[in-house]
Parts: structure tokens; C-alpha cells; sequence
């Protein structure tokens, strides 16, 4: 058997280069052949390397899973400058990658309702603060938080399933979480609330599920996309959606919502934080003028400064926080497995298998780089 080194210098062409062992694994990494494989950062700025890692034990709130699917993340996607930035904390040699679905092979102590043998899809958290490369997602075994994993019916196919963690948690964070929108959580058949939410950004993976959950809790959403996307969005439950091409954007929402009271705006797709404010500045909009951006960048810290002397509140959301609030649970232990085994939450975007194995990742993060339309591209296992 070969090592396989995803070669920097040849990444953007996808092309992935065979050396033959023994190879050198990075201080830190395991090379037992008895473990699980996975594909590991020696650095922020490394290529990735295919070698072995320990397969772990469960503590007593996890799962360690199967992986029989992966996604891939603009945040996986980043340059090395770009991982330092974002990630500072990040420890190397690292397992990155948050999105996956496959079987319980183990479970903690603590943990109810989660059985081996369960089909299920949840969110990995190797990259957030204080966690390890075993809850990274790039691997064949994953460890996961239970509060973070949903069980998954046989009808759905772990390549759809695998779409949803990074979009579900981030837009389950800036919805609900206490310090981003505050709004009520979802739940099975939810009274109408007469309130809206503003979702800039309808047709990205975090806008997709921001609308199916803001539709959940009980809440008419109101979206902007492009004009190919305005029939997606309204089968996941958007009650309008408006071309954000159109010059006049911002007066066609303000139109909407007269006689509305908002209840909260979330700013997914980039450059929509402007649009955003520029709504909630309107003095015939009543209601709630806080708006939650998925860009947490001096960008949008300079504008929320900004935007204070129009009594508008702008936070940036931060997709892991649920990990550690009661939106976790409510949203992947209380609400999906049944949205999901009834068919009124859909797995979006749409999957679109790239390859099969983890030397593929390379190839669908190449794939991401180059552009994604209300797709995600993911990688079977």
C-alpha cells in the first residue's frame, strides 16, 4: 500500500501524488496500521497527508461514527494565511472537516437516545477551541458530540445527509443562540408567530437552512436569491424571495414587510451585510433591528460600529457556539431526526459526489474554490 500526499503544489489541478512507503508521518501522527485513516495537517499551510490515527473511546456525552460520507466547507478550502487568521488556536498536526454522516460504531456512557448500528449525520467540531484531530470529520472514524448528532431515517442517503452539519449549526447559532437574533427554536408543527426573518443569502448552504429552520420555529421568512433559485426556497418554506440583483432590493423588502413586525435579519451570502442594514435603517420597518452576519471579519466589526448610530446591532456568528448552549441539542437531539424522518426539513443543498475515499477530498475542496451554486460537494466513504 501507498501514502498518499495531497501535493501542494499541484492542488488547484486536483491531481493527487503517490509516494510509496514508508513515508514520514508529522511529529504526532500515529502510523499504526491496527488504526482508522485519515487525512492530516502537519501545518496551517501544509498539503494533507493520508496516515493513520487512533481510533478513540468515546467520553461519555460522544459517538465515534463510521464516516461513510463527507462534505466540504469554505472554511476547509482556506490558504494557510487564511487558517492561521481564522483558526489561531488550531493545533498541528490537525484533522479538519465538520460535515459527516455514516454509522455509530461506539457510544459514551451518558449518552441516550443514540444506539450502535444508528444511521446518522451530525456536525464534528475539530476545529473549534479546545477540541482534537479526533473530531475532525476528514477521517474514516470521527468522534462526535451526541448534542450535535441527529439520528437519520434509511430513506435518506448519507451523501444528501452529510450537506447539512456546518449550515445547520451556523444557522441554528445566528437564529437562536441568546447573543445573535434570540429567536424562538423550532419545533415539530410550530403556531404561526406574525413575525418575519430576513434571510440575505437564500440560496448558500447556512441560507438554505436558516430558512427551514426560521420556517420551524413558526416564523414567515423572507429571502433573497438569485432569480433560478426563487422556486428552491419556497418549497424549504420562504414565504418570499426577492432577485438581490434587482437595483431597488432593499425598497422591494421594505414593501414586503409593511404591515410585518420583524423579528430578526441573518446576512449569509457576501457582501449582503449592507443590504441588510440598509432594511433594518428604514424607519417604516417595525420591530426587532438586530442582524446576525455569517462573516466574522473586521468588515463586519467596522460596520457594526457603524451601524449603532442607527440603533441597529450587528454580531457576527461563530457556526460552533451551539456546541456548548442548549441550541445544540434542541436543534439536533429535539428537532431534526423527526423533521427529517417526516420530510419536512429537506437535506440542502443539493449533494454532489465529487469521488469515493479520502483522496478525494483534495479534488472536491478544488471543486469548492472554484464555485458553488446551491450545491455542496462532498466526498463518499
Amino acid at each position: 500500500m501507498a501514502t498518499i500526499t495531497v501535493d501542494s503544489v499541484n492542488r488547484r489541478a486536483g491531481r493527487i501524488v503517490f509516494v510509496p512507503e514508508p513515508a514520514a508521518a508529522p511529529d504526532g501522527v500515529p502510523n499504526s496500521r491496527e488504526a482508522h485513516r485519515a487525512l492530516w495537517l502537519s501545518s496551517a499551510g501544509a498539503s494533507m497527508l493520508l496516515l493513520d490515527a487512533p481510533t478513540h473511546t468515546p467520553r461519555a456525552d460522544e459517538v465515534v461514527v463510521r464516516a461513510r460520507a463527507i462534505a466540504v466547507n469554505p472554511i476547509d478550502a482556506m490558504g494557510g494565511i487564511a487558517r492561521r487568521v481564522v483558526l489561531p488556536w488550531l493545533t498541528y498536526p490537525a484533522v479538519i472537516g465538520s460535515d459527516v454522516a455514516g454509522e455509530i460504531v461506539a457510544v459514551g456512557s451518558s449518552v441516550s437516545g443514540l444506539n450502535v448500528g444508528d444511521r446518522v449525520v451530525g456536525y464534528a467540531v475539530g476545529i473549534e477551541r479546545s477540541r482534537n484531530s479526533a473530531e475532525g470529520a476528514f477521517q474514516t472514524h470521527v468522534v462526535l458530540l451526541a448534542r450535535l448528532v441527529s439520528r437519520l431515517p434509511e430513506t435518506i442517503p448519507f451523501a444528501d445527509a452529510c450537506v447539512l452539519p456546518m449550515g445547520v449549526t451556523t444557522a441554528a447559532a445566528g437564529l437562536f443562540e441568546h447573543d445573535q437574533l434570540a429567536l424562538e427554536l423550532p419545533v415539530a408543527c410550530a403556531t404561526p408567530r406574525h413575525q418575519s426573518v430576513l434571510v440575505f443569502g437564500g440560496a448558500t448552504s447556512v441560507g438554505m437552512n436558516a430558512i427551514q429552520l426560521a420556517h420551524g420555529a413558526g416564523y414567515s421568512v423572507l429571502a433573497t436569491a438569485s432569480r433560478s433559485n426563487f422556486e428552491l426556497l419556497e418549497r424549504l418554506g420562504a414565504s418570499v424571495v426577492v432577485d438581490y440583483h434587482d437595483p431597488d432590493v432593499v425598497e422591494q423588502i421594505i414593501h414586503h414587510l409593511s404591515g410585518q413586525q420583524l423579528a430578526g435579519t441573518i446576512a449569509v451570502a457576501s457582501g449582503s451585510l449592507r443590504q441588510a442594514i440598509a432594511v433594518n435603517a428604514s424607519p417604516t420597518v417595525v420591530g426587532t433591528r438586530r442582524v446576525a452576519s455569517a462573516h466574522p471579519t473586521p468588515v463586519t466589526r467596522m460596520r457594526a460600529v457603524l451601524a449603532r448610530r442607527q440603533k441597529i446591532r450587528v454580531s457576527a456568528i461563530w457556526g460552533g457556539n451551539p456546541k456548548d448552549t442548549p441550541v445544540g441539542p434542541a436543534v439536533w437531539n429535539d428537532f431534526l431526526p423527526d423533521a427529517l424522518a417526516s420530510g419536512t426539513y429537506s437535506t440542502s443543498p443539493s449533494a454532489v459526489i465529487v469521488g469515493h475515499g479520502l483522496e478525494a477530498v483534495p479534488q472536491a475542496l478544488d471543486r469548492l474554490r472554484q464555485g458553488a451554486r446551491a450545491q455542496k460537494f462532498v466526498v463518499t466513504l
